[in-house]
């Protein structure tokens, strides 16, 4: 395990590649290299990009990255996808865009599988964003899939949250109904390239005018077309103004100290849920307890509750 951690730390990638799939599978291994490597994080910048399908983000992605190598940085890309329904596995669609980078010894590309996961963000998102942290990578990006209200787990990850939408699709309307209008620090109308872009970009503007005054960071409208390059070193330099927002606010310690927290939380919240379901076939009381509920013999609400203080939840139901 310190051998494991120490060649993360030295950047070896076939190493990191493991320890992801270590964390995918739930290996206690990945867990003692993420304590052994947790003093060395914080270097990286993470940068979330979600919106609807369609707007264009995988492009944006590769653009970002080609900007990024171009700077002598490395990047580490983290693609969320839907699951297969046949294997369980992420579906790479867009993902293909950038296969010229795959050979890029400074750009590390994984995609993760949402597992039929709420929150559009599986949790080993936030582990395996250390891990490329610990292994040096400079900049992380972490592209959602785009399913609407589900793409607001972005925001327990990314230092700096990019909504890409595009026009000639009502997406400002669909935005505001999904709360996407509330956890974007940076708004990109795509595709500018088509009719009605300066249009789109206007409404969103005014949106944001009409929503609750926040002190602080405004978001800003930028218009790009990530097929051409338009706009794409623009949109890095403002990402780069927010880092320092956030920096000199003191907003990105308080944003990061929230993450872990909210990591903490839904793990022990998913570990439970695991162990207790590990135990449905040993439990005679909740085995009997199951068959009452199906047979209309107990609610299963009051139920659930009497059987949580009659166990106590204590240490054999945790083991």
């Amino acid at each position: 395990m310190e051998d494991a951690a120490r060649r993360l730390l030295e950047g070896d990638q076939r190493t990191l590649s493991r320890m992801i799939t270590y964390l995918e599978r739930g290996d206690p291994q990945a867990a003692g290299v993420l304590k052994a490597i947790d003093p060395h994080t914080g270097n990286a910048y993470i940068v979330g990009i979600t919106g609807p399908p369609g707007a264009g983000k995988s492009t944006l992605v590769d653009r970002l990255t080609e900007l990024l190598r171009s700077k002598e940085m490395s990047v580490g890309i983290i693609g969320v996808d839907p699951t297969s329904p046949f294997t369980g596995g992420a579906l790479l669609g867009d993902r293909v865009r950038m296969q010229k980078h795959y050979l890029d010894s400074g750009v590390f590309i994984r995609s993760v599988a949402t597992r039929g996961q709420t929150g559009g963000l599986p949790r080993m998102v936030r582990g395996t964003t250390r891990l490329l942290d610990a292994s040096g990578v400079d900049v992380i990006l972490v592209e959602t899939v785009g399913v609407g209200q589900t793409e607001l787990g972005v925001l327990e990850v990314a230092d700096t949250v990019l909504v890409a939408l595009m026009p000639e699709s009502g997406d400002a309307i669909q935005a505001l109904k999904a709360g996407i209008m509330e956890i974007a620090d940076i708004y990109l109308v795509n595709k500018a390239d088509r009719e009605g872009a300066n249009q789109m970009a206007t409404t969103i503007t005014a949106m944001l005018q009409l929503g609750e005054a926040k002190p602080g960071w405004s978001p800003p409208v930028m218009l790009t077309t990530a097929q051409t390059g338009q706009g794409i070193d623009e949109v890095w330099q403002k990402i780069q103004e927010h880092r320092q927002y956030l920096t000199d606010t003191l907003e990105l310690a308080k944003r990061r100290g929230s993450h872990r927290q909210k990591e903490f939380l839904e793990t022990v919240q998913e570990e439970v849920a695991r162990r207790v379901n590990s135990r449905v076939e040993q439990d005679p009381n909740l085995i009997a307890t199951l068959e009452q509920v199906a047979n209309k013999e107990s609610e299963p609400y009051s139920a659930a509750m009497e059987f949580l203080d009659s166990s106590g939840l204590d240490a054999d139901w945790t083991v």
